[in-house]
């Protein structure tokens, strides 16, 4: 940071520091720099580049470039023009190393303000680092409950430098179950669902898929939580064909999906509709499986249809999916939009704080924001809780074409104004 932060007295962050083990505390005492002739605001961001995770960064290089682009000749903030750097570091799907790259971010580069992406594994130690450093931060792409129960998140208080924006366990399941509903399968649905905060969530007895699918008649087999990587799934296939599941559901990675889809059809289960988050997201995985990818299903958090446009640089959803697809060869991909939200956002903040030398005042943009952005709007006055709040869902299915695999929009009861794109059909 080129500016001085002001400090009054002990703040908690030095507080905090000084209580907790050393890797903050010497930081904190070289945490103020002289102004500058020209000002500038450092923005960190981490997100998984490498590692089983790294479908969510996919679009990130063709993302950040486009932002730099927009923001090459700085941010105007009350009367003065601010340059801008972006540092973007790898958390390498390791929530450990995630942490370790937020205190780099936060203690080494003395970023004004982090962001960062991509499940939990990401979201929630980059967050706990700039809650324990008080340096204002926003994440997204993670369902609220993970981020928020995952970090202890008391809804009566909630958290005070740490804002997230993205669709709640209630919204999949809404879009899982219109999916669902709409195929004419019977009701049996096998759970799979791994250790880590994503499956704990996505299985929980209170807040996850068990009791919203039993008060809609939904019988769900859960075989209980398998560990992330695994090589074997015959117990939990033997079980869904036990209890004969035509529907598959949960929240895997890619790797775990692709080895449970292989040993389902060399131990002859075949369901009628698979539908799975996270792993089944990605072009990329989708082509991997060959024939066995058509007609596979997930939720839609972004797409070309979406109708909203970037408050940054003015592209529509089309436009922005179509620009990935021309710079890198490559099918679009649903992160793309919510990467670059992620910096919509942060600029509007930086436009709109009171004072840029004050994290204070940093906090007060962000839960003043109400910004209609390429994703949909985010306005954290209206949230579930307290430093949170929801984009639109819908789901839809992969359908090979002549041109390859497309992710068509088969139901949207929960966002009518996403319009579907195609009918679903059930897997042959």
């Amino acid at each position: 940071m080129t500016h001085l932060r002001k400090t009054n007295g002990i703040s908690r962050r030095m507080f905090l520091a000084g209580a907790s083990a050393g890797l903050a505390a010497p930081a904190i005492l070289t945490r103020t720099r002289a102004y500058a002739a020209d000002p500038a605001i450092r923005i960190g961001h981490v997100s998984p580049r490498t590692g089983p995770l790294a479908g969510f960064a996919e679009a990130d290089d063709y993302v950040l470039a486009g932002i730099r682009e927009a923001l090459a000749s700085g941010i105007e903030n009350n009367g003065r023009t601010y340059q801008v750097e972006i540092i973007s570091k790898d958390s390498q799907s390791n929530p450990n190393r995630a942490a370790e790259v937020a205190s780099e971010l936060l203690l080494g580069d003395e970023v004004d303000i982090i962001v960062a992406a991509s499940t939990p594994d990401t979201t929630n130690p980059v967050s706990d680092q700039a809650e324990l450093n008080e340096v204002p931060c926003i994440t997204t792409d993670c369902p609220w409950q993970p981020y928020f129960f995952g970090r202890n998140g008391d809804p009566a208080t909630g958290f005070d430098y740490t804002y997230h924006f993205f669709w709640g366990l209630e919204d999949v399941i809404n879009a899982f179950l219109d999916l669902w509903q709409r195929s004419g399968v019977d009701k049996k649905v096998g759970g799979l669902f791994p250790n880590d905060a994503d499956g704990n969530a996505w299985g929980d007895d209170i807040h996850g898929f068990p009791p919203a699918l039993a008060g809609q008649g939904f019988e769900l087999t859960d075989p209980g939580r398998y560990q992330p990587l695994t090589d074997d799934f015959s117990s939990q296939i033997s079980a869904f064909k036990e209890a004969g599941c035509d529907i598959v559901t949960g929240n895997m990675i890619p790797p775990d999906f692709a080895t449970f889809w292989a040993q389902s059809a060399q131990q002859g289960f075949a369901p009628k509709v698979v539908t799975i988050g996270k792993a089944l997201l990605f072009p990329s995985v989708i082509e991997s499986l060959g024939d066995r990818g058509d007609g596979l299903t997930s939720e839609i958090w972004w797409s070309p249809n979406h109708p909203f446009s970037s408050s940054l640089t003015g592209v529509s959803a089309k436009q922005l999916a179509d620009g990935y697809v021309a710079a890198s060869s490559r099918p679009w991909t649903q992160p793309i939009g919510f990467k670059h939200a992620l910096f919509e956002v942060t600029t509007d903040v930086i436009r709109r704080s009171a004072d840029l030398d004050d994290p204070n005042a940093i906090l007060e943009a962000i839960k003043g924001t109400k910004l209609s952005t390429i994703v949909g709007p985010v306005d954290w006055s209206n949230g579930p809780v307290r430093n949170v709040t929801k984009t639109p869902l819908v789901a839809g299915q992969w359908q090979k074409g002549p041109n390859g695999f497309d992710l068509v929009i088969t139901a949207n009861r929960s966002a009518p104004f996403i319009a579907t794109t195609g009918e679903l059909k059930l897997l042959s």
